[in-house]
């Protein structure tokens, strides 16, 4: 069996009459945005959070990241926020809140306290939960009732999904990372090409990144459709554990090293569908359109309607109308208004080191406004303690406190009118960033350091 189905078979419950499982989640995540309605509905029926223990809660979605004061401006956001407060007080569960060392975004903040692990069952109200399969977890993001379904009973009716392994060899070339790699899978497969499947990452490229960069791999794995994206196992996911708050101790570790050993797919697993790719190939990828998919190398030029399969004509034709871009055009060179650098996709100690260095002793343009958010308040603390902050400030950037900010716009940081906007998230809508006109263009966090000092897209390389 792969890793999908180990993990499946040790957590089903029951098999419903409907056909679907009952599936047992390890770990719930919570923040103020999906759970203040579960927590409602909880109280209606008169139930009990079951396992209080096995939640944790964050505030990420609505925290403002330039003045976190209370009561926040937004009295719908200070309404949120306190609402999460009263309910984790109330039902006892475990609450990173402003106050705490350890805020942040919840798919940045459950691995660096060790919560997440191989071989769990990991649910959250997120689309980007599958960001937590880079440890060898099954990870899904889920709705507002199903957050009540697992804080009252701790489990999820769910259908299990087909494996497609996606095989990544080859070194990749400079300037090529792992959100270049995840944008070249999505425009490859499609935004709905993971429909039913879940996505193993495998192959020697995978095997060689970061655990930073596994989780943005797998974060994506939601814009090509798929329920959940993971990664097998292996010593770099060990190391990455070892020692953090939440993880096991000296005596337990090795017997979780073998455990999470043997729920990893083995040689010869089966799998319903192989997509391969040879990341030598590979270069800066940049959207031009207004879902991930519509995505395109750096040196390439947007794609002729004419030439799309006749399904993706008509999103590409409303894509070039709110982009105001034409066919047969360069992505690079188009001149940009904001950079972001931040979100659960790219908001992490190493994404910062590597736009740190893309911008060291230069300077943004001037009509650039750019902003650098870091994922959680450990990951500002560990670039404050390496002077990524003073780096970046010298550049212009504006350095902000921890939170998801611009990627979603349900906080202060939005974009004005149709400005065009770099940006290291993970979603280019229409609409995401704040502003029905404003227009994002996603790329890797070097890509957009490099865009903010240009004015404009330019290749890293």
């Amino acid at each position: 069996m792969n890793l999908l189905d180990n993990v499946w078979e040790r957590h089903k419950v029951a098999t419903l009459p409907n056909g679907q499982d009952q599936l047992f989640i390890g770990l719930h995540l919570i923040h103020e945005v999906t759970s203040p309605q579960a927590f409602q509905m909880l109280e209606e029926r008169g139930l009990p959070v079951l396992y209080p223990d096995r939640t944790m809660a964050t505030v990420d979605h609505i925290v403002p990241t330039a003045d976190q004061n209370r009561p926040f401006a937004d009295p719908l956001a200070e309404e949120m926020i306190q609402a999460l407060e009263r309910n984790t007080t109330a039902y006892g569960i475990r609450y990173f809140g402003l106050d705490s060392s350890h805020q942040g975004i919840v798919h940045i903040v459950g691995p660096e306290l060790g919560l997440t692990q191989p071989g769990m069952t990991i649910a959250c109200g997120d689309s980007h939960t599958s960001t937590h399969g880079a440890f060898g977890s099954i990870a899904f993001g889920i709705g507002t009732s199903q957050v009540r379904d697992v804080l009252a009973s701790q489990c999820l009716a769910m259908s299990k999904p087909k494996v497609r392994r996606i095989q990544v060899d080859g070194e990749l070339p400079t300037g090529v990372s792992a959100k270049d790699i995840i944008l070249c899978i999505i425009a490859d497969l499609g935004v709905n090409g993971g429909l039913g499947f879940a996505y193993e990452y495998a192959g020697s490229t995978i095997e060689a990144l970061s655990m930073e960069g596994r989780m943005t791999i797998c974060n994506m794995s939601i814009e090509g459709a798929a329920r959940v994206g993971y990664v097998n196992p292996d010593q770099t996911t060990f190391d990455y554990i070892r020692g953090r708050k939440f993880a096991p101790g000296d005596e337990a570790f090795q017997r979780a090293i073998d455990y999470w050993k043997s729920i990893a797919s083995p040689t010869g697993a089966d799998y319903d569908d192989l997509y391969t790719i040879d990341a030598s190939t590979l270069e800066p990828m940049v959207t031009w359109g207004i879902n991930p998919g519509q995505a395109i190398g750096i040196t390439k030029l947007t794609p002729l309607i004419a030439d799309l399969p006749e399904e993706h004509r008509e999103v590409a034709q409303a894509a070039y109308r709110h982009m105001s871009f034409a066919e047969s055009e360069p992505i690079e060179g188009k001149r940009i208004d904001v950079a972001f650098i931040g979100s659960c996709t790219n908001g992490r100690i190493t994404d910062l080191r590597e736009a740190a260095a893309a911008v060291k002793g230069r300077a943004v343009a001037a009509h650039v406004r750019a902003l650098v958010v870091p994922g959680s308040k450990q990951v500002a603390r560990q670039a404050q303690e390496e002077g990524l902050d003073e780096i970046f400030r010298a550049a212009g950037f504006q350095w902000r406190a921890a939170g998801c900010s611009m990627c979603l716009a349900m906080n202060p940081d939005k974009l004005n009118g149709n400005e065009l906007c770099a940006s290291s998230s993970n979603r280019n809508f229409i609409g995401r960033q704040g502003s029905p006109t404003g227009r994002t263009l996603l790329m890797s966090p070097a890509m957009v350091a490099a865009a903010a000092v240009a004015g404009r897209v330019v290749d890293i390389r």
